[in-house]
């Protein structure tokens, strides 16, 4: 009996799995448009909110985005056009 082979193709950097965990500042104009629910249906990634202040003014939410790194690119990418904030949650490590 002849054993069958898959054969797999070796991740690029684009299709590497990656989590990215970011701050996104939402402006007055887009507190109440349902974006982190639009990324997770636009792109191929699961977002997971870690924690959210929103008022009238602003909306500040700290989001995680796992997927290929391509896909969490380009979710980041739409965002930003749109006019959200992004930027990385700077995780401070301390050596002991």
């Amino acid at each position: 009996m002849a054993k069958i082979y898959k054969k797999t193709l070796p991740a690029t950097k684009s299709t590497t799995p990656t989590q990215r965990r970011l701050w996104l500042m939402f402006p007055p104009k887009l507190i109440k448009k349902p974006l982190i629910w639009e990324v997770g249906h636009k792109f191929k990634v699961v977002t997971n909110i870690r924690q959210a202040s929103v008022t009238d003014e602003i909306g500040i939410v700290c989001l995680e985005l796992d997927g290929k790194r391509k896909d969490v690119k380009a979710a980041i990418q739409w965002l930003e056009k749109l006019g959200v904030s992004v930027e990385p949650v700077e995780i401070s490590v301390i050596e002991s």
